[in-house]
């Protein structure tokens, strides 16, 4: 985490090099097997992809992805910190890498990172969907109310209706909850957010 911070302070971007064609076969092949929810055969292709081209980083970032989903915590981190070493301008790897710390209990390291994921992407609303989790789970609650409020702003779903009137719930603002509750569930809208599909987005 350290080195990560010594890289974003020192603002040092490292491109991510072209990848070889099979490199690239291995990560698309991966890709549909993760789509498929086979992570098994996604990592091994995965794990091809990044010996073929250890500087493919869409590789890193995509294995890091489905070593989330399949619980290997530890290394979905190694991962996302790897890629983020090389170039720490990915909006979307700091909004994986801070699920991964927030889902370790590292909840002050999840919540900057998250701060760096709005900084490089302020219209993006899972960034503000997670930090907004974390702000509840820590007691921050009207700093989670502000999150979610601003995720209804960009892209509005009931997922996150029903998230902020929860908040609301807790605090004993039970007006303001029943309110957010039925427009969850009266208004035309999705239903979800789907921000860990967004985790897998190139």
């Amino acid at each position: 985490m350290k080195k990560i911070w010594i890289v974003l302070a020192a603002l040092v971007g490292v491109g991510a090099c072209a990848s070889l064609p099979t490199s690239s076969e291995n990560l698309l092949r991966a890709d549909g097997y993760f789509a498929d929810g086979n992570l098994e055969k996604a990592l091994a292709y995965y794990n091809k992809a990044i010996i073929l081209n250890p500087g493919n980083l869409e590789a890193y970032s995509s294995r890091g992805t489905a070593h989330f989903f399949a619980g290997n915590y530890n290394l979905a981190r190694e991962d996302f910190e790897h890629v983020l070493l090389a170039n720490p301008y990915k909006a979307d790897v700091y909004t994986a890498y801070g699920s991964v710390l927030a889902t370790q209990g590292a909840y002050e390291d999840a919540i900057k990172v998250f701060d760096i994921a709005i900084m490089l992407n302020p219209s993006k609303p899972e960034n503000f969907f997670s930090r907004a989790g974390v702000f509840f789970m820590t007691g921050q609650y009207q700093k989670a109310i502000t999150d979610y409020t601003s995720v209804i702003n960009l892209r509005p779903a009931a997922e996150v209706y029903n998230a902020r009137g929860a908040v609301y719930s807790y605090i004993g603002d039970t007006e303001r909850a029943e309110k957010d509750f039925k427009t969850a569930k009266e208004d035309p809208m999705p239903a979800t957010l789907q921000v860990y599909r967004s985790m897998h987005s190139k």
